[in-house]
């Protein structure tokens, strides 16, 4: 899912490696006045004139390496049509690939040797004022693949109890499998985490780094009870059931079929109640 502000000088593109599918959002952030703290990175449209043909032929990775690359790409851009812009950034990072703020374009340096297709969309995107627009740009964008450095996941210790609750979830998670989906789905991680304070469960799809798994709530676990668990667990696997089956990873019509076909609330939140309140209400009504 991904939304766009009409802020005519402002407009972000990004998407995180480590959530559910390749999940790709424009999303509005506050304007800054940048200093420029590294010559390398800034580098205005005349500060470097150096030709491709030039830049070939000092492979260096050095600051002078870094200058001349960002100055083609900006020359690139330019003889593309982009305008309005005062300087660009060549970055170093995993989820973001493109973003505008001010006058200010970054670009992710994976992009910098990209095909004129690639560039013409980077234009696009930094210049779009429609949806349709922006939207058809940052699919040209995400079809070009740059290299990223492997992503790493925080490991959270296990508790005093935990090995036997996550025997109990692997346990039901093959039993469900069988059940539901006729056991097609992969035998994958099951976690409990005490960092998600609003989240019952997660279902991370994984990247060509890490597996896939599945996290539930060790507070959910605990203060909801084993039914509401199961619940989770399988609302978590129909979502497996959706990455596995190549569709994207939402809550839109199949993921709500599927929900009342397995049985489970077919709605991304549901209420739940601690075990001790939902007793009291069935004794008294």
């Amino acid at each position: 899912m991904f939304c766009v502000m009409r802020i005519p000088w402002l407009a972000q593109l990004g998407f995180d490696f480590g959530d559910a599918q390749t999940a790709l959002i424009i999303v509005p952030t506050p304007m800054v006045q940048h200093t420029q703290r590294s010559v390398d990175a800034v580098v205005p449209p005349a500060m470097v004139d150096v030709s491709p043909s030039e830049q070939r032929e000092r492979p260096s990775r050095g600051r002078s390496a870094t200058r001349a690359r960002t100055a083609v790409l900006f020359s690139r851009l330019q003889d593309l049509g982009l305008r309005g812009v005062d300087a660009l950034v060549l970055m170093r990072t995993r989820t973001v690939m493109v973003s505008l703020s001010g006058r200010t374009l970054r670009v992710h340096e994976g992009y910098a040797d990209a095909p004129e297709s690639v560039l013409h969309a980077v234009v696009t995107f930094a210049m779009a004022r429609t949806k349709a627009a922006r939207t058809a740009a940052r699919d040209a964008i995400l079809s070009h693949d740059v290299e990223r450095a492997p992503m790493t996941r925080r490991t959270e210790p296990a508790r005093p109890g935990d090995l036997a609750i996550l025997a109990h979830l692997t346990e039901a998670h093959r039993e469900l499998n069988v059940r539901w989906f006729a056991g097609s789905l992969t035998t994958l991680p099951i976690l409990l985490s005490g960092r998600m304070a609003t989240r019952l469960g997660h279902y991370d799809p994984g990247t060509r780094f890490t597996a896939a798994e599945i996290v539930l709530s060790r507070k959910h676990v605990v203060r909801h009870g084993w039914r509401e668990a199961l619940h989770t667990l399988l609302h978590e696997m129909v979502h497996q059931w959706q990455h596995e089956s190549n569709q994207s990873i939402d809550h839109g019509r199949e993921f709500r079929r599927k929900c009342r076909e397995v049985g489970i609330t077919a709605a991304a939140c549901r209420e739940v109640k601690p075990l001790d309140t939902r007793r009291t209400r069935s004794v008294f009504g």
